[in-house]
């Protein structure tokens, strides 16, 4: 191919890029700075239709409906003010800047105080996968509202409108951060309120910025001009301030990193060595933090020895579970490994409860979640489970091991019973009816034999040796009947 004919094809190429990525053809300054101008007042219907929206959006967070949240951010109306602040910088115009301003403060009170009022009467105040999922902004959640933000501007400054800003106001998910906000304040948990709020303000303002930019290529004209000297200073001032703002969202999501990669390895650290002959591990309960983190394990079964606990902790560093000294970035300091387990399998009630707690915990969220789609099945299904559950710990908690010390209690009874010529332990099981569910209970019972000899107080006799050993065994269930 010769240097003409690669000039040439190198020309049509360029072309056919200009052509093809260019936003300047087809748009219209003029008419989109008026648009906008429009879009961003909230009076009278547009404050109505902004606190729905709110109201639509809470109720979507409260039954963790991702659908309903979505149609809440179509009808939002809060994009408009925070594309008319990037526009107003863009052109410098002082005026439009004050009244978007304005604007985007009366809708965020309009929205803090809905959200505010909605969860402090409503009955359903569990926290839900789609409300916790804005109370940690990432840097991730930057680089959507940059996109989002140039989609918006880019769509709205065509002559030919498109659908494109109702795809913006769903992607920069402007509405339920505010929401949850409201959350935080009327439940009193501030972390959750300034978590959410954040990520409203970090998207708000790389809208902003997203729109300064395409409105500076597109050559909007310019409202009043000011001197490159002080232009210079507003632009290190707007960067050193966009600086400050994308830092702790840089920090969040290398926070978020590091807790996904301990997550996986201590999974990995569980599933390889934690399993013992005789003993069955129920759950367990990761914890992370980036100096101490723990792994709280429970058994059922032979007890487990601290040797193998001591051996357990001192495994952890071969899994990145614990800061080697050539680690830069370790994912923690240290991890702790802690095991609970009551000798002879026997859970008291407080260990009890931390397993019913822990196995149940993501079940009733996540029945929660059925009841608001409908979902009979699922719902009737893991309500089977959780009810099975409860029996298994149930049993746990009340039944006791009824191990006696039987060549002692021999010569006991034979001292302060001497007419018992013979007794026998055994266990009985009784059940019993507690609402809809049938409870069985292994209780323990001495079967004694009085011999030939004519007791005419046999039942009290009886009566007495139950006494004397439901003190002698500080057990109050076992029964003394005779054999």
């Amino acid at each position: 191919m010769s240097e003409n004919n690669v000039s040439g094809f190198m020309r049509s190429f360029r072309k056919l890029a200009v052509d093809t990525l260019s936003i300047r053809e087809g748009s219209d300054p003029t008419a989109t700075i008026e648009g906008i101008k429009k879009d961003m007042t909230f009076k009278g219907p547009g404050a109505w239709i902004l606190i729905f929206s709110i109201l639509i959006a809470s109720i979507g967070l409260n039954a963790n409906s991702t659908a309903v949240i979505i149609g809440a951010m179509l009808i939002s109306p809060l994009m408009g003010p925070i594309i008319a602040v990037g526009t107003a910088i863009g052109i410098n115009d002082l005026e439009m800047m004050r009244r978007a301003f304005k604007n985007l403060m009366i809708a965020v009170v309009i929205s803090l105080i809905t959200s505010t009022i909605y969860f402090s009467i409503t009955p359903l105040n569990v926290e839900q996968s789609e409300l916790l999922a804005r109370t940690k902004p990432t840097i991730l959640d930057v680089f959507v509202a940059i996109l989002g933000g140039f989609s918006g501007i880019i769509a709205g400054s065509r002559r030919e409108k498109s659908n494109v800003i109702p795809g913006v106001a769903i992607a920069t998910a402007l509405m339920p951060p505010l929401c949850t906000a409201g959350f935080g304040l009327a439940n009193g948990m501030y972390n959750y309120f300034f978590g959410a709020f954040y990520l409203f303000f970090i998207n708000s303002v790389f809208i902003t910025l997203s729109t300064y930019i395409v409105v500076k290529y597109l050559r909007f004209p310019m409202k009043s001009f000011i001197d490159r000297r002080k232009y210079r200073r507003y632009q290190f001032f707007f960067g050193v301030f966009i600086a400050v703002v994308i830092m702790p969202s840089a920090v969040i999501f290398y926070q978020m990193i590091q807790e996904t990669r301990f997550k996986i390895a201590s999974e990995r650290f569980i599933t390889e060595n934690t399993k013992f002959k005789g003993s069955e591990l129920i759950t367990q309960k990761v914890v992370y933090t980036d100096s101490i983190s723990t792994i709280d394990l429970y058994y059922m079964g032979n007890r487990i020895s601290d040797d193998m606990e001591l051996f357990l902790n001192d495994k952890t560093r071969s899994y990145g579970l614990a800061a080697k000294d050539d680690d830069f970035f370790p994912l923690t300091k240290k991890t702790i490994i802690k095991i609970h387990q009551q000798e002879g399998a026997e859970f008291g009630e407080g260990e009890a409860t931390k397993m019913m707690e822990a196995y149940t915990k993501d079940l009733h969220i996540q029945l929660l979640k059925d009841v608001y789609t409908k979902n009979e099945e699922l719902i009737e299904d893991k309500d089977a489970k959780i009810k099975l559950l409860e029996k298994k710990i149930y049993d746990m908690s009340k039944v006791k091991i009824d191990t006696f010390p039987v060549h002692q209690l021999s010569r006991e009874i034979r001292l302060q019973f001497p007419d018992v010529e013979k007794y026998a332990v055994s266990k009985v099981q009784v059940q019993t009816w507690e609402g809809d569910s049938l409870m069985v209970n292994n209780l323990p019972v001495l079967l004694v034999d009085l011999g030939k000899k004519s007791h005419k107080k046999e039942n009290e006799y009886i009566d007495q040796l139950q006494t004397w050993i439901r003190v002698r065994l500080n057990n109050k269930t076992i029964k003394v009947m005779k054999l």
